[in-house]
């Protein structure tokens, strides 16, 4: 089976083929996964602005679809491929009949320029060898979403291939079913998946940040979330007002690399064999809702925080390069402790089998890192799953490798994180969750497929 993804919730416009093979254990090659990224055009305002992410998408999604199939071996151009009897192949528009023409308008009409763009695809390219569409419907920002969702709908109407709508946080969850990670181990195919369940999952991105009890595939619970922003929007902000960058995540995490190798050493009073970092400007952010006895977040107080302390410094300080590694490993940390905490107790007071990370947030390696030394230091029986399939392919004879610590309890706790490459918004994961959808037989006439920025999962 193979299924043509569509990703628009922000402003990276992805687009993916993934191919499915057996069913009650499946396992996923990733036969193109194309990403169009809008980081530099956003960079200016530290943040994405929707109305240029829209116009950004109309202008990338033919480009994006093209550069997918031809990565995954289905591109075909109408011209060239001929069936035996002499005829074209069918797929390419050809003599498109006016009532086909009238109906991809109706669907476009908002979006002209997609609408020229699908049609010279539609003209010069044959239908590809795909069974289903699965597309974004949301949450996300509303513009980037009607984008997706009405190419995907155009494609499904003229190839008269079946629609599945994807939630966005599913598919974040769901992308450890393609490849996932973990420090310390070799990388396994993550089987058996009846035995990772109950689970809790943390989706954590520039738009999201939630704890989800998932029972099983399509079974979900928020159990907390943010109460203003989200983590990395928490990053992207307190970024730009260091001035160090966009995307914040990425840029603090760098810079936060060099804590340990800038910071000034002292001897430890009581044992002088022992050395300690000490924070030259003494700055100490507070952990907002860390104690609280619910799952929900709270970073805007924690943004607040920086920028009075960073208001609060002379000029030649703001510009000093350790206040800088300082702060930012401080914002960092702040971040991670916060999510740890909660995802933990959640994790507890549920007596689940699994943490599973998610949303480009799950990428940042301190994050990942700080995850599997909290698991270790709480003495719980852990396995951490992860899959040893290279960025576009797995293979299903993979063998699994496990870290398993005996704990007080007896407990097993299994640690889910995709790959790296597959935590940020991307087709691919939209394609995993599509099949699973698919499984559950959620397919939609393209007719129904409507965007929902405020779509909940569960």
């Amino acid at each position: 089976m193979k299924i043509l993804a569509i990703e628009t919730s922000c402003d990276d416009t992805g687009v993916a083929v993934i191919e499915i093979k057996g069913q009650k254990q499946p396992y996923f090659n990733i036969l193109s996964n194309v990403v169009s990224s809008q980081v530099e055009i956003h960079k200016k305002w530290g943040g994405v602005f929707p109305s240029l992410a829209k116009r950004e998408h109309q202008k990338n999604l033919a480009p994006t679809l093209k550069e997918a199939l031809k990565k995954a071996g289905l591109l075909f151009s109408s011209s060239s491929i001929l069936s035996s009897d002499g005829h074209r192949r069918g797929g390419g528009m050809g003599a498109t009949s006016p009532t086909k023409l009238k109906i991809l308008n109706e669907i476009l009409a908002r979006e002209k320029n997609l609408y020229d763009d699908i049609i010279k695809f539609l003209e010069k390219y044959d239908k590809p060898k795909v069974d289903l569409i699965a597309v974004t419907v949301g949450p996300g920002l509303e513009p980037c979403l009607w984008q997706g969702v009405n190419f995907a709908k155009a494609l499904s109407f003229y190839w008269g291939l079946p629609i599945i709508p994807v939630n966005h946080i599913e598919a974040h969850i769901l992308a450890n079913w393609l490849c996932a990670y973990q420090i310390g181990t070799r990388l396994a195919p993550i089987r058996r998946a009846h035995k990772l369940f109950p689970a809790v999952a943390l989706v954590v991105s520039g738009g999201h940040t939630q704890i989800i009890l998932m029972k099983n595939f399509g079974k979900y619970e928020i159990l907390g979330e943010t109460r203003d922003d989200a983590a990395g929007e928490c990053f992207d902000k307190t970024a730009k007002i260091l001035g160090i960058g966009y995307p914040g995540g990425p840029a603090i995490a760098e810079i936060a690399l060099q804590w340990k190798s800038q910071a000034p050493i002292t001897n430890n009073q009581t044992n002088p064999n022992f050395q300690t970092l000490i924070s030259k400007f003494g700055v100490k952010l507070p952990r907002p809702m860390l104690n609280t006895k619910d799952y929900d977040f709270s970073f805007s107080g924690l943004k607040t925080a920086v920028l009075c302390n960073f208001k609060s410094q002379p000029d030649y300080v703001k510009k000093d390069k350790n206040y800088l590694i300082e702060m930012s490993r401080e914002i960092q940390q702040a971040i991670i402790d916060v999510l740890i905490k909660k995802t933990i107790k959640a994790a507890k007071d549920y007596n689940i089998k699994t943490i599973i990370l998610g949303g480009g947030v799950s990428a940042n390696e301190e994050l990942r890192k700080q995850f599997l030394q909290k698991i270790q230091k709480e003495n719980l029986n852990h396995e951490l799953y992860a899959t040893n399939y290279p960025p576009y392919q797995s293979s299903p004879h993979s063998s699994k490798a496990s870290l398993r610590r005996k704990g007080r309890e007896g407990n097993e706790l299994n640690l889910l994180a995709p790959l790296k490459n597959l935590c940020a918004d991307n087709g691919a994961m939209i394609g995993v969750a599509g099949y699973f959808s698919w499984l559950k037989k959620k397919i939609k006439p393209w007719q129904k497929i409507k965007a929902d920025a405020n779509l909940r999962i569960g």
